[in-house]
């Protein structure tokens, strides 16, 4: 295991910890910033499996998951908001 490749997965791991205030809150980031942010992270995580990284692309695969429960989150609240109208 190469040190970029702790270094990164704490990284990610750190980011995705950082994450859980959000998804078990009531104010949720944008919806195209959390797609955005989870389809980038996604494409990370298939660069750092070609490079072996494989720490990295597990980190990359949660931090991932952690995003995209935030975009879900959102897209159902948005859902609810225009049932009520």
């Amino acid at each position: 295991m190469h040190w970029q490749d702790i270094v990164i997965s704490v990284g990610q791991y750190i980011f995705a910890l950082a994450l859980l205030p959000s998804i078990f809150s009531a104010d949720k980031p944008a919806l195209s910033s959390s797609v955005l942010t989870a389809v980038v992270i996604i494409v990370f995580g298939a660069t750092y499996v070609t490079l072996g990284m494989w720490s990295s692309a597990i980190a990359s695969a949660v931090l991932a998951l952690g995003w995209s429960v935030l975009a879900f989150q959102k897209y159902t609240q948005k859902r609810k908001s225009i049932a009520r109208e």
